[in-house]
């Protein structure tokens, strides 16, 4: 069974060698849209996390059986081309759920806690000229009794709003699909959640009813001192607006996640004056060395599960 995993670079220093087992294994780092066609053509797997797979490239892959993506979103694949051509379509759940759960808050924190500023002041040397033992030029709160609104109450929102409760915050959410409900957590719209919550977390995919769910007027609305996180999906939160605000108004921003990955190099908030708000990662939530272990053994069980 001819194998071909097309994006292993994403997958950092994980191990592979359980793919051998299963079959003659191509590994490419990385696949360009122009090489694809080529590494595929007499694959009968093949592994993706975010090279697409278009019904053309199935078509001209007689040979190829299963896809398998490496990831939960599975929106790099023609799906009704694959079933109208009879290849089968499988992805990952629930690997990242940990892991993203955790960066929730290291965001929190990194940001309410001024990380980056005092780990400056230290190792600048402003701290060894200091009169006292300490410094606080930079406020910082205390998550208990704050209020903490999720947007997207699945799975991974759930988890963050039971850790967000242990440490006494006060918890809310808004469901964008309208099908999430709970009792554990109060239920309100949108408007109620960006006006009154300290903390907002977003853990929502990107669809039609949340494609820029987070525009400027709706951030306007937010609390002077609030943190708005998104570990969903760029596109949610409108970037230019969240450049423009983060300003403008003490509104703090945490993004894991941008509209175009990887970030283009005249983006607005590389140009934000006011870098201290804003904090940005490179759409590394997901990618735990736990969660990477997770992934690729759940990829390998459905290649499987697949041939038996």
């Amino acid at each position: 069974m001819k194998i071909v995993i097309l994006d292993a670079l994403t997958f950092g220093d994980t191990d592979l060698s359980a793919f051998f087992k299963l079959g003659d294994v191509d590994i490419y780092q990385t696949t360009s849209p122009q090489q694809t066609n080529e590494r595929i053509a007499n694959a009968a797997v093949i592994v993706t996390n975010k090279v697409v797979i278009t019904k053309a490239l199935m078509l001209n892959t007689p040979s190829l059986k299963l896809i398998c993506v490496a990831a939960t979103g599975m929106n790099n694949v023609d799906l009704e081309a694959a079933k109208e051509i009879g290849i089968e379509v499988k992805n990952v759940s629930g690997y990242s759920t940990d892991s993203v759960i955790q960066h929730t808050f290291s965001m929190l924190f990194y940001l309410v806690g001024h990380s980056g500023y005092y780990d400056e002041f230290v190792k600048s040397g402003s701290y060894s000229k200091s009169p006292i033992f300490t410094d606080i030029t930079k406020p910082f709160f205390e998550v208990k009794g704050k209020k903490w609104g999720i947007i997207g109450l699945g799975t991974i929102g759930r988890g963050v709003a039971n850790v967000a409760k242990t440490f006494g915050a006060e918890i809310c959410y808004y469901s964008t699909s309208g099908k999430n409900s709970s009792t554990d957590f109060l239920q309100v719209d949108l408007d109620e959640l960006l006006n009154k919550c300290d903390i907002i977390s977003i853990h929502a995919p990107l669809n039609e009813k949340t494609l820029n769910l987070l525009g400027y007027e709706q951030l306007l609305t937010c609390k002077n001192g609030a943190v708005v996180l998104n570990l969903g999906r760029g596109g949610i939160v409108d970037e230019e607006a969240v450049a423009r605000i983060v300003e403008t108004k003490n509104i703090y921003f945490g993004l894991d996640v941008l509209e175009k990955e990887p970030m283009r190099e005249n983006h607005p908030l590389l140009r934000v004056k006011n870098q201290e708000n804003l904090y940005i990662t490179p759409h590394i939530a997901w990618a735990s060395v736990e969660a990477r272990e997770r992934l690729i053994a759940g990829v390998v069980e459905n290649i499987k599960a697949f041939t038996r």
